[in-house]
């Protein structure tokens, strides 16, 4: 009997910035409903689910940001996410800006702030918590952009690595070994491959990603953004021998524009679902992990093939730095 699952992507159309999580989980619960409807035992939204794509907007102050953020989950205004998890049995990917108030050795508090993921279980608890690690962007006022992407300002690096853990999924309790990026960790492969390397079968993650890239470096069309985006994605779930259900925010939030196209890749880097929107939309596909099995023990056995021995440049180095130049012997 194969271990199949029933995935869904949970795409969410534009938020406003004037829009708050009044707006926003009402929508996010008619997902669920739908969601529980056609099957699914797992659902993903996107990165920062909750909120608009707030680092785009300059605050001086930090503290002025602090409503952007989630102090407790659940809270009053999330409530109804859990709840609704718990009536419709389903493990669900929640992408959220996380507050957390540290208190050092000399009683002194301070406000430490993430972009971050948890997997909720069907019972309403958070079963793994992720940390983004991969921030984009700058962190102080760029007068060059025309749209600004402020993570570094607004998140510091994440500091729970990249963990996986097995747990059960959906009402049934089928045991999938789960993991999570978001947004631009998809872009590295080091990423990926620590997940690869404790055996990840399902990789959740959620973005939010500008259509056109604002640094003013360089033309950079549309199709390649999505491409780029997508190969990113295909070859992570590929070469780790994984699915892997991409989600996006898309449309324009106040005039800017995300491009949403959430897919659901499985193991061969194969797109087995597409969003066709940029609203909200549901889109689920059957996930057999037995297909995990064909790659992790052929081209992709770590245990055989892997030469870490080899690698160490990739852990000891940061920025590039150029090679040695070749002179002739005479």
């Amino acid at each position: 009997m194969s271990r199949t699952i029933t995935v869904a992507a949970a795409q969410l159309g534009p938020i406003q910035k004037a829009e708050g999580r009044d707006v926003v989980v009402p929508r996010m619960l008619r997902l669920l409903e739908r969601a529980h409807q056609r099957g699914a035992e797992v659902v993903v939204f996107p990165e920062l689910a909750l909120t608009t794509f707030f680092p785009r907007w300059y605050h001086e102050d930090l503290n002025e940001a602090d409503h952007w953020y989630e102090t407790s989950l659940p809270s009053p205004a999330t409530q109804p996410l859990f709840d609704a998890i718990r009536k419709y049995g389903l493990t669900v990917y929640l992408g959220y800006a996380e507050l957390v108030n540290d208190t050092d050795a000399q009683g002194v508090v301070r406000k430490r702030r993430f972009n971050t993921s948890v997997i909720i279980a069907p019972s309403g608890e958070i079963v793994l918590k992720y940390r983004k690690v991969h921030l984009p962007g700058h962190a102080e006022y760029a007068s060059h952009r025309a749209v600004q992407h402020l993570e570094k300002r607004y998140f510091e690096v994440g500091d729970l690595g990249f963990p996986v853990v097995r747990a059960p999924v959906g009402a049934a309790g089928q045991p999938v070994n789960l993991g999570m990026l978001i947004c631009n960790d998809r872009r590295w492969p080091e990423a990926w491959r620590v997940l690869g390397l404790q055996q990840v079968e399902l990789v959740m993650l959620g973005y939010n990603t500008p259509a056109m890239n604002q640094d003013n470096k360089g033309f950079e069309a549309h199709h390649l953004r999505v491409l780029h985006s997508q190969l990113a994605i295909q070859s992570g779930c590929y070469q780790n021998a994984c699915f892997g259900v991409a989600v996006a925010k898309a449309g324009k939030e106040d005039g800017h524009e995300l491009f949403g196209h959430s897919i659901i890749v499985n193991p061969q880097g194969e797109i087995i679902a597409l969003a066709a929107t940029w609203d909200d939309e549901l889109i689920v596909a059957d996930c057999n992990l037995d297909l995990c099995e064909l790659g992790r023990t052929t081209v992709f056995n770590f245990e055989k093939h892997r030469r870490p021995e080899a690698y160490g440049r990739i852990v000891e180095q940061t920025g590039s730095v150029p090679p040695a130049v070749w002179t002739p012997s005479r």
